[in-house]
């Protein structure tokens, strides 16, 4: 489907936030598994700026929407999260999906990388989009330099059930593009992962860069 432009974020009703503020609508899936072998170290755990790239997304996502994190426990900005893993463990990021949704008590879920520490703001835009959509679209997929990622995006989670398939252990991410999504703009810098000590030292710039 075509990109669309969203605007701010939809304000909550008084009954889709509980007696602590926590959004029910929305749930947080961070992928934060997998081998790291093009970074040659955990890069989830450099240091970037004053944290790390993991602990970078997770102290930017909104305090409102609650975590599913997937991968081994680690201490994170976020103890709140709650931690899962799938079984067996390596399965690729599908797998991983399909091992957070049933902790998903909401009715939409947002999925994001890990190594994406500057990710948070396009969480919710697509949040947005997708709450700005007819009830037929089951997802906003951010779509940067011209290819939509199905691991930067917001998916209804009875459209993301429908999709996973019954062994998604090796299959590919893109099976979740199988969900009807419009495609959102997002520029290359929130959607920026470090896959490489390169990636790295490019997000650590950018850090730098910022004000004080």
């Amino acid at each position: 489907m075509p990109g669309c432009d969203t605007g701010p974020v939809s304000e909550l009703q008084p009954d889709e936030r509980d007696e602590v503020g926590v959004d029910r609508r929305v749930t947080v899936v961070v992928l934060a598994g997998g081998t790291s072998r093009r970074f040659g170290a955990d890069k989830l755990a450099a240091p970037l700026g004053a944290s790390t790239v993991l602990d970078r997304l997770l102290a930017e996502l909104p305090a409102r929407w609650p975590v599913v994190l997937v991968g081994p426990v680690r201490p994170t900005a976020r103890p709140d999260a709650v931690w899962v893993r799938e079984e067996p463990s390596g399965g690729g990021p599908l797998a991983g999906i399909a091992a957070a949704v049933p902790a998903a008590e909401s009715d939409l879920v947002a999925v994001v990388a890990g190594d994406m520490p500057f990710a948070a703001p396009a969480l919710e835009t697509l949040v947005a989009a997708l709450d700005a959509s007819g009830a037929d679209v089951g997802g906003a997929v951010a779509r940067v330099d011209g290819r939509d990622n199905a691991l930067l995006a917001a998916y209804r989670t009875d459209a993301l059930r429908a999709v996973l398939p019954p062994e998604p252990h090796g299959r590919p991410a893109r099976t979740l593009l199988t969900v009807p999504h419009v495609a959102v703009p997002v520029p290359a810098g929130p959607a920026r992962d470090v896959d490489t000590p390169e990636d790295l030292e490019r997000a650590r710039a950018s850090v730098d860069g910022e004000p004080g």
